[in-house]
């Protein structure tokens, strides 16, 4: 495999600042021949990976490691001298004269040994595409038969895509990924992670020598503390046992080469799983486990079970136990655990003890596997054995029985596994079988993954998924856990709102990454095909003023979207807000209008979908830190075919005094309905003022027909809003209204395309054609409820237009989506 070879020169001053000159060269495989001196790197075959010394931030200590190649921050995957820095930019990296891999200095200590146990003198060493550092014997093939050595079987904290990562039953060694003891110091820190040292597959992170959390035991699908962690979000993660080699081991594979992708050991004891995000240049860390008290290692002590939600109070006791201690359990001390109340009759010789359906556990450590082919063989096996106090039955893995204390159960809202726990007659009576759970009340296990298959297939070509190999992730599934903590269990204090779809929260993933979480509200109908449509649509697009949606969790009966958090809110929340429409001046107000014609453009000719949005609005528009408009909200979108114009549906949704005429009073909709909400959007921005519930004392018109009389008499001026007073840009303005006449005018076929509004709101010199009257929009007709204010010109927006009569309302924001059926 060829190699291309980078040579780096540095000029370190005084540990402050270091800068570095590149060039490359092609090379073959490393031979014993060839040195690698600090300074050149080699690079993979494709570029994915790079070998060479590196220093970690804020260090001036020389490492020898591989990284990502095309990954903008330097991420290092593997570090061989991690214990043993080499001082200065002395370092040596080559084949040792007894055929191994070795780091040197200057003096030709060395600093790191692979120290394999055979060795050739005709070894040659290459960084393989996989990120994989092998040593072969240079005179054979290159088959992995022929590796004498590889870095994959030394991990330091990275888990990467094609590593067999486990255990050898035969010897007992276990390969550990170890954290690194702080960002600028890869040596070992006090945790490692590794499959369960008894052979049961389950993988453990311990804190030096005590465990820290467990996985729970891998059913083939999934682990039991860990439902969320499905081969479908894991990028085809899988356990398997080689008996013909007598290894355990976990290994996944990338559906996207395209974007590199992780699973590291943070130096807070936390596995996480994240991707490179080119669009952010940095890291996204999409599931983290552990990421709650629960998933400690036995929170709750011996038979006590652990449930986050019930924060604080997340200890009880199994039924039939109570607190080894009361007072240490009522002070919040739960670590002594739980004790039985009453003694098996078992004990006794009498037959009368029974069973326990727990659902949703995440099954205790410590249990013995033994011989069953379903679950009534699994009871009367633990029935006939007095010292078994608990059973669970897997398919495929067999019968589980524990002995001792049940330690380290989890009580989940979905997911997890059936437990049986072993109880005296007494203890069983006013229990119902597979429901209760102590004093918590269980759900039945419904395999809620499976209920939403459906709905998975439905994005099958949007999200990161295994059917897709060689699809990029255009859109990530998030671990519910991660929500939960990122917006601290969807705490009212991180509410941002509320529309049709549900409630909106402020968040913060483990990344640092600010996020607004939209949650899906159970029952909601429309929500739901809003959900598919945002999902379907915006994962596929890609526009500066398009909100970017980062994600989404489909678990359960929570369906939630994530899209990067606008600290500036809507629009609305500026132009209709006295105290904030000074904030906007003209020029922001102007980029503002380009940016939502530039966005729709891009939906309606640009992308790859062609797409209709039905609800743009200034509550729809979102801004960012640099008042950049975002266009968000795409659940009633429509996707129209290449050579489609137009569409008719039965049933109208939309927000009044934005919907176009013949989309109110027909159902056709086109690219020309967004146009007029454009059109009507535009005249906001410019007055400050909603076209629905604007009126004047003396002319009954609502803000399009007033803007129609001033441009007829050569007043367009008033029309502006009076903090622009100052600022604005005469002909920008008569520009931006008449264009705004344009796109409102009654008849589709008149209304200019978005190209076209682009091209005459940006070229000074453009024609701009005369509009027409728009006679639908000109009158209003107030009722009883609209109060016109004497000063401020304008009504409330409590009443929706009478051409059409409404089923009903979603109010979003401070507004209200129309559903109208004909």
């Amino acid at each position: 495999m060829d190699v291309k070879v980078e040579f780096h020169v540095r000029f370190l001053f005084v540990l402050l600042l270091s800068l570095s000159l590149r060039h490359a060269v092609r090379a073959e495989t490393m031979n014993s021949t060839r040195n690698i001196r600090d300074g050149e790197v080699i690079v993979s075959d494709d570029g994915s990976f790079k070998l060479g010394f590196f220093s970690p931030r804020n260090s001036t200590y020389r490492y020898f490691g591989i990284w990502f190649g095309d990954v903008e921050e330097q991420t290092a995957v593997w570090v061989a001298n991690r214990e043993d820095p080499v001082k200065y930019f002395s370092g040596i990296f080559r084949i040792w004269e007894d055929g191994n891999l070795v780091v040197l200095d200057g003096n030709s200590n060395i600093h790191w040994s692979s120290n394999a146990t055979f060795t050739t003198n005709t070894s040659v060493f290459e960084l393989l595409k996989t990120g994989n550092l092998v040593l072969r014997n240079g005179s054979e093939s290159d088959s992995d038969d022929n590796i004498l050595w590889q870095s994959f079987d030394h991990p330091t904290d990275n888990f990467l895509a094609d590593m067999k990562f486990g255990l050898n039953l035969m010897t007992g060694e276990n390969q550990l990924l170890t954290d690194w003891r702080s960002d600028n110091n890869p040596a070992p820190g006090k945790f490692s992670l590794g499959f369960d040292p008894s052979g049961i597959a389950q993988i453990i992170i311990w804190n030096r020598s005590t465990t820290y959390w467990r996985s729970g035991i891998w059913n083939g699908q999934t682990f039991s503390g860990v439902p969320e962690m499905t081969s479908f979000h894991l990028y085809n993660f899988n356990i398997i046992k080689d008996n013909d080699n007598g290894k355990l081991y976990s290994t996944y594979s990338s559906v996207n080469v395209s974007a590199p992708s992780r699973f590291v050991l943070s130096s807070s004891g936390k596995l996480e799983r994240s991707y490179w995000r080119n669009e952010t240049n940095s890291w996204d860390i999409v599931w983290s486990q552990p990421n709650n008290e629960c998933q400690l290692y036995g929170k709750c002590g011996p038979n006590g079970s652990c449930n986050w939600k019930k924060s604080p109070d997340i200890c009880s006791c199994l039924k039939g136990f109570e607190p080894n201690s009361a007072e240490e359990w009522k002070l919040g001390n739960w670590s002594g655990g739980c004790v039985r109340k009453r003694a098996l009759e078992c004990e006794d010789g009498s037959t009368t003890d029974g069973f326990l359906k727990l659902s949703n556990v995440k099954l205790p450590d410590r249990s013995i596997l033994e011989v069953a082919q379903e679950t009534n063989e699994c009871e009367d096996m633990c029935r006939k054995n007095c010292s078994c106090i608990a059973f669970a039955y897997e398919r495929g893995l067999g019968c589980l029985t524990w002995r001792d204390s049940l330690q380290d159960i989890q009580i989940f809202d979905e997911g997890g596994q059936d437990l049986y726990l072993r109880l005296s007659k007494s203890d069983l009576k006013g229990t119902k079988k597979g429901h209760k759970h102590g004093d918590l009340q269980l759900p039945q296990w419904e395999t809620p993954m499976n209920s939403n298959r459906h709905l998975l297939d439905k994005f099958d070509d949007a999200l990161v998924s295994p059917k897709n190999p060689g699809k990029g992730p255009d859109l990530p599934i998030f671990a519910l856990g991660v929500v939960r903590t990122a917006t601290d269990d969807f705490s009212f204090a991180n509410k941002l709102g509320e529309g049709g779809f549900g409630p909106v929260y402020k968040g913060k993933l483990p990344s640092g990454q600010e996020i607004a979480v939209k949650r899906l509200s159970k029952g909601s109908g429309q929500g739901l095909q809003e959900f598919e449509n945002e999902v379907i649509l915006i994962a596929k697009l890609q526009h500066r003023n398009l909100v970017r949606l980062l994600g989404c969790c489909i678990q359960g009966d929570e369906k939630l979207l994530l899209y990067e958090y606008m600290p500036n809110k809507s629009l609305d929340s500026f132009l209709f807000d006295s105290t904030k429409g000074e904030k906007l001046d003209w020029k922001n107000r102007f980029d503002i209008i380009e940016g939502i014609a530039r966005g729709l453009l891009y939906l309606h000719r640009d992308s790859r979908l062609r797409i209709i949005h039905r609800d743009l609005k200034a509550s729809n528009i979102l801004l960012d830190a640099e008042m950049n408009p975002k266009i968000s909200d795409f659940g009633m979108a429509r996707i129209f075919g290449g050579k489609e114009n137009q569409e008719n549906t039965r049933r109208v949704v939309g927000t009044y005094g934005y919907m176009s005429p013949e989309y109110a009073m027909e159902g056709f909709f086109s690219v020309k309905s967004d146009v007029f909400s454009f059109g009507v959007l535009l005249l906001e921005i410019v007055s400050g003022k909603r076209n629905a519930g604007f009126c004047l004392l003396d002319q009954n018109v609502n803000l399009l027909g007033h803007a129609w009389e001033l441009w007829k008499e050569d007043r367009m001026l008033e029309l502006l809003d009076k903090p622009l007073q100052s600022s604005h840009v005469e002909n920008e303005v008569h520009r931006c209204i008449q264009v705004g006449l344009l796109c409102v005018q009654d008849n589709a076929a008149d209304r200019p395309t978005m190209d076209s509004v682009v091209f005459m709101l940006g070229n000074e010199s453009a024609v701009i054609p005369s509009p027409q009257k728009p006679t639908f929009s000109l009158t209003r007709t107030p009722r009883e409820s609209d109060v016109c204010g004497s000063s401020s010109g304008h009504c409330s927006a409590n009443g929706a237009s009478a051409n059409v009569l409404p089923l009903g309302f979603s109010k979003s924001s401070d507004q209200y989506t129309t559903i109208v059926e004909f």
